[in-house]
């Protein structure tokens, strides 16, 4: 008879060992590996979505400015990951390159539904198999096709949609700020101004201007907002 060690022993060394109590440790440990990520804030509006991203930087002497947390995958879709940087560079040119197979062979843009189905395959493909790991991430992608939507893709490849959520190591107390303050109803700007107030209410007095990543994506495209605009719309003069 084997003798197991600490719980988990012996079934935490393979992705594709299940546990006793039907767990993949693995999977598990990549998203601690997320929740201990900078936090990331997505909210759907009326008229497109918004992502406001915390950089947390680590040393007061790295440039805020270089740190890059929410990108451009299409025209109409961005992405930002949380957890492990380069496992998510790896993910958002997966997508930029389905995006761009898709335009290629189909004569359209990708939309956003299926761009989710085939990044939550490739991630659940690491998940399945020996000699790799799952990737460290959770990823929030949003775009607008005929409407606006945000989905979130967890290290185990699982896509949920939703109308506004919270990833990382805020995650816990800026949900309880959402499940309060979000509406259906509010307008591009009022979502900006309720992403910049997660976040402050998380970090509180951490809290800086130049740790704020902000971007839209809506019916026009995708862009990011630089600081003054962030700014502008705290301050009600956008």
């Amino acid at each position: 008879m084997q003798v197991m060690g600490p719980e988990g022993m012996g079934y935490d060394r393979g992705v594709t060992v299940f546990s006793p109590d039907g767990r993949l440790f693995q999977v598990q440990y990549a998203m601690e590996a997320v929740r201990r990520g900078a936090t990331v804030v997505g909210i759907k509006t009326k008229t497109g979505v918004v992502m406001v991203a915390d950089r947390k930087v680590l040393h007061h002497l790295i440039m805020a400015r270089s740190i890059e947390k929410v990108y451009e995958v299409d025209k109409h879709i961005c992405a930002a990951t949380i957890g492990l940087v380069a496992d998510g560079r790896k993910l958002v040119d997966q997508a930029r390159l389905e995006a761009q197979r898709h335009q290629m062979v189909y004569g359209e843009p990708i939309t956003l539904k299926q761009l989710v189905h085939e990044i939550s395959s490739y991630m659940q493909v690491f998940t399945q198999y020996g000699g790799v790991r799952p990737f460290g991430v959770t990823t929030l992608i949003a775009g607008y096709d005929h409407e606006p939507k945000l989905f979130e893709i967890d290290p185990s490849g699982t896509p949920t949609e939703w109308a506004s959520t919270a990833v990382g190591e805020g995650r816990s107390e800026i949900m309880k700020l959402l499940e309060v303050k979000y509406s259906q109803s509010l307008s591009l700007e009022a979502g900006l101004k309720l992403g910049v107030e997660a976040q402050k209410h998380f970090l509180k007095n951490k809290f800086e201007m130049s740790r704020i990543e902000a971007a839209y994506v809506t019916k026009d495209g995708f862009r990011k907002a630089d600081t003054k605009e962030i700014e502008a719309v705290l301050d009600g003069k956008a």
